[in-house]
């Protein structure tokens, strides 16, 4: 299947590119999203009257999740919980518990943002965390997390 993309997609290619992808991806995934439109002759000449206004969009959307990542970058944030012997979690703490920590400083980050590649965690410490704002904008926090009270 051939798309158009609309968007710049991690992997794949950059605005007004034309590249084949697999029938389920494109059709699930890219056109639903707003991300590609079908190859045909006339989405390719809309496209590239429009590419300019497309481009323009991604910058602003780059420029604002620079503004964001300089709002959360470095950020520690102190999630407690209840801790048991040899500090094991009863429980975890995953991409639910960061957002409210986040909503607890007034920043507000989505839950898809959150990059956790080991899981949710499930011991006391601290660890490094991931926040994916922007195809070309990721951010890196530390999550402690302490014994409740």
């Amino acid at each position: 299947m051939n798309v158009i993309l609309l968007d710049n997609v991690v992997n794949l290619g950059s605005i007004g590119d034309m590249v084949k992808v697999k029938p389920g991806y494109g059709r699930n995934f890219l056109i639903p999203h707003g991300k590609a439109a079908l190859a045909t002759p006339e989405n390719m000449k809309t496209i590239e009257s429009r590419r300019a206004e497309l481009e323009k969009a991604a910058a602003t959307d780059l420029n604002a999740a620079k503004a964001r990542f300089d709002a959360i970058n470095g950020t520690e944030l102190v999630i407690s919980a209840n801790v048991g012997s040899e500090d094991k979690l009863f429980g975890s703490v995953g991409p639910v518990d960061i957002i409210e920590a986040f909503e607890k400083i007034q920043v507000s980050v989505e839950r898809s943002e959150v990059r956790m590649p080991e899981g949710p965690i499930q011991e006391a410490g601290e660890f490094p965390i991931g926040v994916h704002l922007h195809p070309e904008v990721d951010a890196e926090i530390v999550v402690r997390v302490v014994a409740a009270e």
